[in-house]
């Protein structure tokens, strides 16, 4: 198994493939500051580092750049779920994606592609979530919520039931949704309030 991606992020992804008895070989990062993690070194990858056959799971917070490294790498892509994490049997997960300590992924769920269900994070039934979305901290999905590709929604944030929100939004730490959200949308308070559009995707 490798990482990609030697951020604070990784660190995490270290200990619960540590959980599952799973050793990292190295961790890859095109502009390390850091020569070693947990004793396992970080290095610049090249060309030849990567085999079809390996295993990598890219360990980075930044949905847009988690992307662009996925679109690179010709590899497969397991995911990391911590032991204390609930994830039910009637849920789907795409490849790629990490789900944290005591994060709750309940019934008919659909998780996408790299996707990071961070920890106490709650995903309630039959939300879907696309690929490259970040639930952070202790954030709430209601029932049937829809977060489309790359959204991000912040530490402690609540989204009612039946809510969409749009590609490559941003709801802010501890807001409250309890309206559709546009697409590439900055929302913040409670209730959550468009207070910009992010036009970097």
């Amino acid at each position: 198994m490798y990482l990609y991606g030697a951020s604070g992020h990784s660190k995490v992804v270290i200990d619960i493939l540590k959980a599952h008895a799973i050793e990292v070989k190295a961790v890859f990062d095109d502009a390390p500051s850091v020569t070693s993690i947990y004793d396992i070194p970080v290095l610049i990858p090249s060309n030849e580092d990567f085999k079809t056959q390996d295993s990598v799971i890219i360990s980075i917070g930044d949905n847009a750049v988690r992307k662009k490294i996925a679109a690179r790498l010709d590899m497969k892509f397991p995911n990391a779920i911590h032991p204390t994490a609930f994830v039910s049997e009637k849920t789907e997960i795409g490849p790629g994606t990490v789900i944290m300590p005591n994060a709750v992924v309940n019934a008919f769920a659909s998780i996408g592609n790299h996707c990071i269900i961070n920890s106490g994070a709650v995903i309630e039934h039959d939300c879907v979530l696309g690929n490259f979305v970040h639930v952070s901290p202790n954030a709430a999905l209601a029932g049937g919520v829809i977060l489309e590709e790359g959204c991000h929604v912040g530490i402690g944030a609540s989204v009612v039931q039946g809510v969409r929100i749009g590609k490559w939004a941003i709801i802010g730490a501890g807001a409250v949704i309890i309206n559709d959200v546009p697409d590439h949308a900055v929302v913040v308070g409670n209730p959550g309030k468009v207070k910009k559009y992010n036009t970097a995707f």
